[in-house]
């Protein structure tokens, strides 16, 4: 009998993580999250580095260092940390997949 409510649990957790991979607007919706300094789809007008349209493998490593500390930052290294790694590479593909406006 106490078996039944770990097994519960563990469909529970098993079909959450099943409905978020699902998304199809996943990359989207943590990608979104860069706006604010980077432009809306990574079009940057600014000061700031433009994302869209780079190579999805120099995004994520530029990421990851961010999110390790092997890269300087004022902020980027803290709101690295705050998505793991499988999230960072859906953000780094979400971006070279956008057409950099020239």
């Amino acid at each position: 009998m106490k078996l039944t409510p770990a097994l519960a649990l563990l469909c529970l957790l098993g079909t959450a993580g099943a409905a978020a991979a699902a998304d199809p607007n996943l990359a989207r919706n943590l990608a979104a999250t860069c706006a604010n300094c980077h432009g809306t789809d990574g079009r940057s007008v600014g000061g700031m580095d433009r994302l869209a349209g780079e190579s999805r493998d120099g995004l994520l490593q530029k990421l990851l260092a961010f999110k390790s500390g092997e890269r300087p930052a004022t902020i980027m290294h803290q709101i690295a940390r705050g998505y793991s790694n499988e999230q960072l590479a859906l953000i780094a593909g979400y971006f070279a997949a956008q057409r950099a406006q020239d």
